[in-house]
């Protein structure tokens, strides 16, 4: 690669659209390729860098040479790097950020300064020669050496640069740059191996001489589990290698992201539906780029369609990529594809520990696996040879990333598969307008599966009107008779039962009973929830809590009325109303210690819960044949959303979670509790009809030219000073005006909606305002953007008002 050419295209892990130029100094020509990381000079500091390609330039002058390249082999294949500029450019996001987010954390190197505290700064320390800021630096140095970064946080202060710069002209302090040690690497463990095989020396011991024989038979054994066979292993070993009878080595290993071991399953006879879909998918296997749209109602067997696709793949040489929205829902398929396929498996989210995903994602660039399973982080995954990419669940935002690198995994999906010549296969029983609609305008080609597999009947569901229990006090507001009874007869029929309710905690709504306030997080603009198992008040945004104990900030009276409700609130009263019923929770309070997501889901498993109660977790794609019986508490959370998608939302969580009842050979039922009986999504859900619901949601969609019929771009402007941030807002709004007047496609087909403060106007003691762009075209959208952006000095990091680009938003508070 560098025989011709001296140079190569380097990105930066910083906020920079640019990629640059090094040069590779001769003893690192050989080690360069693209997709390794190297250690680079950039300004006074030295950063890592990836390598994108060679650049076919003369002799130039001025140009840096590369410190050293990092990596023994690429983290990620060629292949993948026109698909990160894609990214880079569609998301108008920094290409060396885009990159760093698709790989595992904590594993690039970076300089940081290093400062500690001179003779002479201890001296005028003890004689109280410096002012009172320098001085409590002082005071921190001397105790050890501090990382200017982290200054700021132990003094809980800001500290100016030009006091660092001042004290160490003065002599008071001394700074280093320092090289930061990556936080993720290799596991490494000891292994032994045995160097004779015949045992010469008669005074061995017997622990020593066991040891030898062990190490004989296994060849080559971890001493981690040398000592489960002879506990004391350990103190010998060391003996042994000094007399020459084994080898002591270190030698990389694999962290086991896996639960418990599955038992080998061998594949189902395919129902006639689900023949015909597998058949048309292999078909195009290895024969270009095609997406299809499987709509398959629920209980339906998507996931037996995409594993025989995948083992067909696999036959053909070709490497398989699974998505699925939530880590909940990754065990479960996980699980599935083990059984099937064995060894070949490996999984990447962000459940996974640093090491784990580390690991899993080196086996990967290996290409020990030929398919990879996750959620939404896992689109980056460094496959080669990619045949088919499925996106299961694929209606589901959780595929939206709402933070950092705000990006869409299905729509990313489409595109890698588009680059690499893949099948793009995106699944649900509820499917997006906007996959539908491109089904129409002939993008996706339509697949379906219409009835489930066991000729299951969909579950019939009983509409509870809640406006008729309005006046009623208590329980019975929310678990109405209706309810009850269903639940009762259900228990008695030792079947399970599902309740389901979008939203976690106790009560969601504490207010004062004196003075009518509402208890509101300090950091942001919405109340706090209490969590009574916690005994505490939190805020689901920043995370800041109080007791449960707190008295009003306005009036200080202590008599607080706890308002709404969450799963907590239901599951205490469930387990009041049926004492004797075995009752579990699943929403983010309870499943975020490690393993216990899987304990859940085997105890419901093995019959071990009788009424399971959670949000949205428990819709998507979990196959219990048991559970016969659905209770919606309400379904009209969603429904009150100021977001356009607010319909779709509710269809689908509606029509999912229903989905789950009579997936055995038990029939299924379902209770929806609901102010609204009358809306569309609601009506179209209970008669489980999807086209019912597209045909109006498309219509309202059309007449006021929302997605899919124009694009939209969001400006997310955020920053700690309430008026700077509105004049930031405000000034962007003037330019977005002038751009439409110069210019007049863009003031034709440009929309711009805003500025205005955002519905949640104040989020983690930022406050928020927000500017929608939106247009027909796409190309002109992005050239609007692209030029505001960029050629009116917009510093999209920037202090102290922060802008970030939302391309296709979906969090619209």
């Amino acid at each position: 690669m560098t025989e011709k050419t001296p140079y190569i295209e380097v990105s930066v892990t910083l906020p920079v659209f640019h990629t640059y130029t090094y040069s590779v100094p001769e003893r690192l020509k050989e080690l360069i390729a693209p997709g390794k990381r190297v250690l680079i000079p950039f300004g006074k500091r030295r950063i890592t860098g990836y390598i994108l390609g060679s650049e076919k330039k003369t002799e130039i002058k001025g140009i840096k040479n590369i410190i050293d390249v990092l990596d023994e082999i690429p983290l990620f294949p060629a292949s993948m790097i026109p698909f990160f500029k894609w990214l880079s450019d569609y998301y108008i996001h920094p290409i060396g950020e885009v990159i760093k987010e698709a790989l595992p954390g904590g594993i690039n190197l970076n300089e940081c300064i290093s400062m500690r505290i001179t003779d002479c700064g201890t001296q005028c320390l003890n004689q109280k020669k410096t002012s009172p800021l320098e001085n409590d630096i002082l005071n921190i140095l001397a105790a050890d050496s501090c990382r200017q970064q982290n200054l700021s946080k132990k003094l809980n202060q800001d500290v100016p640069n030009s006091v660092i710069c001042k004290m160490e002209r003065n002599g008071l302090i001394h700074r280093t740059r320092e090289i930061n040690k990556p936080v993720t690497r290799r596991k490494m463990e000891r292994y032994i191996v045995c160097q004779h095989t015949e045992i010469t020396d008669k005074k061995l011991s017997a622990p020593k001489q066991k040891i030898l024989e062990t190490a004989e038979e296994y060849g080559e054994i971890s001493v981690s589990a040398l000592k489960k066979i002879i506990p004391t292993a350990a103190s010998h070993i060391r003996k042994l290698e000094q007399k020459g009878f084994i080898s002591i080595f270190d030698k990389p290993v694999y962290r086991d992201p896996f639960g418990d071991t599955v038992t080998p399953d061998s594949p189902p006879k395919l129902t006639l539906d689900q023949q015909h879909v597998v058949s048309v998918v292999v078909k195009n296997l290895g024969a270009g780029f095609n997406a299809f749209l499987l709509a398959g109602v629920t209980g339906s067997g998507k996931t037996e369609v995409y594993m025989h696709a995948a083992a067909r793949a696999i036959e053909k040489k070709l490497s398989v990529l699974v998505l699925v929205p939530e880590i909940a829902l990754v065990s479960e398929i996980e699980r599935r594809f083990r059984a099937r396929f064995g060894e070949c498996v490996a999984v990447l989210h962000s459940g996974l520990s640093a090491g784990e995903r580390f690991d899993q994602w080196i086996r990967i660039s290996n290409r020990q696996c030929s398919i990879v399973i996750g959620a939404r982080s896992a689109i980056f995954a460094p496959l080669t040879d990619i045949g088919l990419i499925i996106v299961d669940e694929e209606h589901d935002t959780s595929y939206k990333q709402e933070s950092r690198f705000r990006y869409n995994a299905r729509d990313m999906a489409v595109i890698r598969a588009r680059q690499e010549g893949a099948i793009a296969l995106l699944g649900s029983a509820t499917p997006s307008v906007q996959s539908v609609y491109n089904v129409a305008n002939k993008k996706f080609n339509e697949l379906s599966l219409q009835n489930r597999v066991f000729s299951q009947s969909m579950p019939d569901i009983h509409v509870v009107d809640l406006r008729k229990h309005k006046d009623y006090r208590g329980t019975r507001r929310f678990i109405t008779i209706d309810l009850q009874k269903a639940i009762q007869t259900t228990l008695d029929r030792k079947e399970q039962v599902l309740l389901f309710l979008n939203r976690r905690g106790f009560a969601s709504y504490p207010v004062c009973a004196d003075c009518g306030e509402a208890l509101k997080c300090r950091n942001c603009d919405i109340t706090l929830t209490l969590h009574q198992k916690d005994n505490a008040y939190k805020c689901h945004l920043c995370g800041y809590s109080l007791p449960s104990v707190a008295a009003c900030r306005h009036c200080g009276s202590n008599s607080i009325k706890r308002l709404g409700m969450g799963t907590e609130k239901i599951e205490t009263t469930i387990k009041g109303l049926f004492p004797k019923a075995r009752v579990a929770r699943m929403d983010r309070d309870t499943v975020t210690r490690k393993g216990s997501l899987v304990k859940l889901l085997k105890d419901l498993r093995n019959n071990k819960t009788d009424i399971l109660i959670g949000t949205q977790m428990v819709a998507k794609g979990h196959d219990f044949p048991n559970i016969t019986l659905v209770g919606i508490i309400c379904a009209d959370l969603s429904l009150s959303f100021p977001d356009f998608r607010a319909g779709e939302l509710t269809f689908q969580v509606l029509a999912q979670v229903a989905g789950r009842a009579g997936r055995g050979k038990r029939p299924g039922r379902v209770i929806l509790q609901t102010y609204n009986p009358d809306h569309f999504s609601i009506t179209a859900a209970t008669d489980h009809d999807f086209m019912k619901f597209y045909n109006q949601e498309i219509s309202f969609r059309k007449i006021f030219k929302y997605p899919p019929f124009s694009r939209m771009i969001q400006l997310k402007i955020s920053g700690r000073d309430r008026e700077k941030t509105r004049h930031q807002a405000i000034a962007i709004g003037k330019i977005c005006d002038a751009l439409k007047k110069e210019n007049s496609d863009y003031k034709q087909w440009i929309d711009i909606l805003g500025p205005i403060e955002a519905p949640i106007s104040r989020m983690a003691n930022r406050f928020r305002w927000q500017l929608i762009v939106k247009s027909e075209g796409v190309d002109l959208l992005h050239r609007f953007v692209r030029t505001l952006i960029f050629e009116n000095g917009l510093h999209l990091s920037g202090n102290p008002v922060k802008i970030a680009v939302d391309v296709d938003p979906f969090f619209m508070m």
